[in-house]
């Protein structure tokens, strides 16, 4: 990939759930619905991840919402705990629609817009997943296009679903930068293409062996720091 540290990208492409919404209290809410039991968190998560890509992988698709309430009763199921499947998408979709931004993210966008970016948010949340989520946190107006791979029916970290966004955007992948708080995430989009920055949340880390995002800093407001500086 073509070097272009501190070229501005035409297209900053952002992750959605924990890169710009606090995860806290959807946290505590499926830490609930398992018993209070915490430390099953961390396993119901990268459940939901991992059949997000078994999903994709087999040719299917189904929407993350639902991937993510499968995963509760399966982590749930290995603890003696029982959920049906209504409860189940009922606490994640309750769960995930109603997040709050970080603290620093709305002043970090709005530095990015005045700065002649083009925001567009790019999920894996359904797209009437997003759209609440945008309204309930009070961020809709800050992004010029909102992107859920609902429409690719492939989730990220595929390579075909970061080259789909690129194309909706009408720019070539380095063009682009994503923004994520995720290093799978990051490592696929790099792999597509893509720029990266990481914005290393509590409890998240790159991978070793992906290459080095061009931006490491842990909150969105030091990342638009650096941003805001690319000619």
């Amino acid at each position: 990939m073509k070097n272009n540290r501190n070229i501005k990208p035409k297209v900053l492409f952002f992750d959605v759930n924990e890169t710009l919404l606090d995860l806290t209290k959807m946290k505590k809410q499926v830490g609930d619905a398992l018993g209070r039991k915490d430390e099953l968190l961390p396993l119901w998560f990268t459940t939901m991840l991992q059949y997000s890509l078994v999903t994709s992988a087999s040719g299917d698709y189904k929407p993350f919402g639902h991937i993510g309430a499968a995963a509760l009763q399966m982590v749930a199921a290995n603890n003696g705990i029982t959920i049906s499947e209504e409860n189940a998408r009922e606490v994640i979709g309750n769960a995930m629609q109603n997040l709050p931004p970080h603290p620093e993210v709305k002043e970090a966008l709005l530095q990015l817009k005045q700065a002649g970016y083009k925001l567009v948010a790019f999920t894996n949340s359904s797209t009437e997943g997003l759209k609440n989520q945008f309204e309930n946190a009070g961020l809709t107006d800050y992004f010029d296009e909102q992107l859920s791979v609902e429409e690719t029916g492939k989730f990220k970290p595929f390579t075909e679903t970061y080259l789909w966004g690129a194309s909706k955007m009408g720019v070539n992948p380095e063009e682009c930068m994503l923004i994520a708080a995720h290093g799978w995430d990051v490592y696929g989009a790099m792999s597509a293409g893509l720029r990266a920055a990481f914005v290393a949340r509590p409890g998240q880390q790159l991978f070793p062996l992906a290459p080095k995002t061009e931006i490491i800093e842990n909150d969105l407001k030091k990342v638009a720091d650096i941003l805001v500086t690319y000619q």
